[in-house]
C-alpha cells in the first residue's frame, strides 16, 4: 500500500495533550445530552405532545447527540473551550423558558419546587446513566479512529508515542471500564448463590467473539498491508485481544477473591505492577525489548506492549467493578443519587491528587504500560464522565416534574411524584421501561448491539482509509466524510432497533 509509510508516520511519535483540555472535550456529551432533552421537553410543552419517532427523531438525535462531538475534534478543536460554554448556554436558556412558563401558570415557589424534586422517587432498577456513558464512550470512539487519519484531527488528540494525556488514551482505558460496570460479578442480584467459577465459565463463551473479531484484524491488516502502529499494542495483538484478556483473568480473580473486595485487588495489582517497573528491567523491556535495540523478533518481543500492559487494564477493570457494584446499591430518591454524586466528587478529587502525586513522584501517564498513572489517569476522568451524565439525568428529572406527563428517553422514569396519592402513584409506574417510551432513541439503539457498532465503525475505518488519501483531506471533505460514515452507522444501529433485532447469540 503505497499510503502506509506515510498514514503511520502521521499517528507516531506523539506526546497528547494536558488533562484540561480532556476534561473540556468529556464537558461535550453531557451537554448534548441535555441539550437533547430540553429539546424535547420544550417541544411537549408547546405542542402538548412528544416528538413523533420516525425520521425526524433520529435525525435529531444525530444533530445534537453525535454532530457537535465531530465538529469539536476537528475544525472547532482550537476554540474547544468555548464549545461547552456555548451548548451550556444553550441549555441555560431553554431551562429558563421552561421554567418561566411553568411560574405562569402554576406560581410554586422555587424553594418549593426543589424540596419536591428530592423528594421524587426513580425507578431503581434502571441507572440510565451507565447505559449513556458505555454508549458515548463507543460513539466517541468510533469518530476518532477515523477522525485521527485526517489532518483537522489535532496530533494532540491522537495516542501518545511513551508518555502523554491523548484523547484517544483515555478511550482504552474508559472502554475497560465501560465493560466491567456491567460484568456479570457486577449485575448478579444479591442473596443469589453460584457456583464458584460459573461467571468465568460464562466469560469463556462470552468473549469468543473478541478473539474472533481480534483475528479477523490481524489477518486483514497483514494480508492488506494497511496502516498500524507497532508500539500501541505490538505486531499481532491488538484491543480485542486485550479485553477478552482481561475479562477473562478479571472473572477468575472475582471467583477467587470476594467481588466487594475488589478494589483491594485493583490497588494491589496496580501498586505491585508499577513497583516491578520501576525496579526491574520490565520498563527497558516494554520500550526497547529483549537486547534494548527495539528487536521484534519472538512472540514475547513482538507482542511486549498488549501483554505487560494487560496488568494495568486489569487493575483499572478490578476497580470498576467496585463503582459498578456501589452504583447498583438501592437508591430510589433523589436525595440519595444526589448523596451519591457528592461522594462519587469526593472520589474524583482523591484520584486527581494521586494522580498528581504518581505523575510527580513515580513516573507520567503512559498507555503503552498501563502504568500507575495510567490507571488514576482512566478512573478520575471515567467518574468524572460519569458524574457529568449522573449530574444530566437528575437535572432532566428537575425539568420533566415542569412539564406535566413529558418523557425523555435514556433518563430516569419517575416512578412516584411528590405528594401522589396511591391511585396516583400506581399510575405513575412506568410499565415495560424504557423501551415503552414514544421515543425513538439513538443511544437505545446503538446500546442494544454495541459490539456490533464497534465493529461497523472499524469495517468502515478501513474502507474509508483504503479508498481515500485521508492525509491529504480539505476541511469541507473531512466533515462531510466524517458524517456521512457516523450517520451511516448511527443508521444501521437504530434500523435494527427498529425492527427489535439483537445480534447477540453468545
Amino acid at each position: 500500500m503505497s499510503r502506509r509509510h506515510p498514514k503511520e508516520a502521521f499517528i507516531s511519535g506523539l506526546t497528547g495533550t494536558g488533562l484540561l483540555e480532556i476534561s473540556l472535550g468529556l464537558a461535550l456529551p453531557p451537554l448534548c445530552l441535555l441539550c437533547r432533552g430540553l429539546l424535547l421537553l420544550a417541544h411537549h410543552r408547546r405542542w402538548g405532545q412528544p416528538v413523533r419517532p420516525g425520521r425526524h427523531s433520529l435525525l435529531l438525535d444525530f444533530l445534537v447527540l453525535v454532530s457537535p462531538l465531530v465538529f469539536s475534534c476537528t475544525v472547532l478543536s482550537p476554540v474547544i473551550s468555548a464549545v461547552p460554554a456555548l451548548l451550556a448556554a444553550i441549555c441555560a436558556g431553554m431551562f429558563s423558558r421552561i421554567y418561566r412558563r411553568r411560574q405562569r401558570e402554576a406560581g410554586v415557589p422555587f424553594r418549593q419546587i426543589v424540596k419536591d424534586f428530592q423528594e421524587t422517587q426513580l425507578d431503581p432498577g434502571h441507572i440510565p446513566a451507565i447505559t449513556v456513558f458505555r454508549v458515548y464512550i463507543n460513539v466517541l470512539t468510533s469518530i476518532s479512529i477515523l477522525a485521527v487519519d485526517f489532518p483537522q484531527y489535532p496530533r494532540r488528540y491522537a495516542k501518545a508515542e511513551t508518555y502523554g494525556t491523548g484523547a484517544m488514551d483515555l478511550g482504552v482505558g474508559a472502554f475497560i471500564f465501560g465493560n466491567a460496570l456491567v460484568c456479570p460479578e457486577v449485575r448478579q442480584k444479591p442473596g443469589v448463590t453460584q457456583p464458584r467459577f460459573s461467571h468465568l465459565a460464562r466469560q469463556l463463551f462470552s468473549v469468543w467473539p473478541l478473539v474472533l473479531l481480534g483475528a479477523g484484524r490481524l489477518l486483514s491488516v497483514k494480508s492488506i498491508g494497511y496502516h498500524e502502529h507497532t508500539s500501541e499494542y505490538g505486531v499481532h495483538w491488538n484491543f480485542f485481544f486485550t479485553l477478552a484478556a482481561v475479562r477473562l483473568a478479571a472473572s477468575l480473580l472475582l471467583a477467587v477473591f470476594p467481588k466487594n473486595k475488589s478494589w483491594l485487588v485493583a490497588v494491589s495489582l496496580a501498586v505491585l505492577y508499577q513497583l516491578t517497573l520501576s525496579t526491574t528491567s520490565l520498563r527497558n523491556f516494554v520500550l526497547h525489548g529483549s537486547d534494548g535495540s527495539d528487536t521484534r523478533v519472538g512472540f514475547l518481543n513482538a507482542n511486549r506492549e498488549g501483554l505487560v500492559s494487560l496488568l494495568g487494564y486489569l487493575a483499572i477493570y478490578m476497580a470498576s467493578v467496585q463503582v459498578g457494584l456501589w452504583l447498583l446499591e438501592r437508591r430510589s430518591s433523589v436525595r440519595g443519587w444526589t448523596e451519591a454524586l457528592w461522594f462519587l466528587l469526593l472520589t474524583v478529587l482523591v484520584l486527581f491528587v494521586l494522580l498528581h502525586i504518581s505523575q510527580a513522584r513515580v513516573e507520567p501517564v503512559s498507555r503503552r504500560m498501563a502504568n500507575l498513572s495510567y490507571c488514576l489517569w482512566v478512573l478520575a476522568h471515567c467518574l468524572t464522565l460519569f458524574i457529568c451524565f449522573l449530574a444530566t439525568d437528575l437535572a432532566l428529572v428537575f425539568t420533566k416534574l415542569l412539564v406535566k406527563g413529558s418523557t425523555v428517553p435514556c433518563c430516569w422514569n419517575v416512578v412516584k411524584p411528590p405528594h401522589t396519592s396511591k391511585q396516583q402513584e400506581r399510575e405513575a409506574v412506568p410499565v415495560g421501561g424504557e423501551a415503552k417510551l414514544p421515543h425513538s432513541c439513538l443511544i437505545t439503539a446503538i446500546n442494544k448491539n454495541q459490539l456490533l457498532f464497534f465493529l461497523l465503525a472499524n469495517v468502515m475505518t478501513g474502507a474509508v482509509n483504503i479508498l481515500i488519501d485521508t492525509i491529504h483531506s480539505r476541511a469541507a471533505f473531512t466533515l462531510c466524510i466524517l458524517h456521512l460514515y457516523m450517520f451511516f452507522n448511527c443508521f444501521i444501529m437504530y434500523i435494527l432497533h427498529a425492527k427489535n433485532i439483537v445480534l447477540k447469540f453468545w
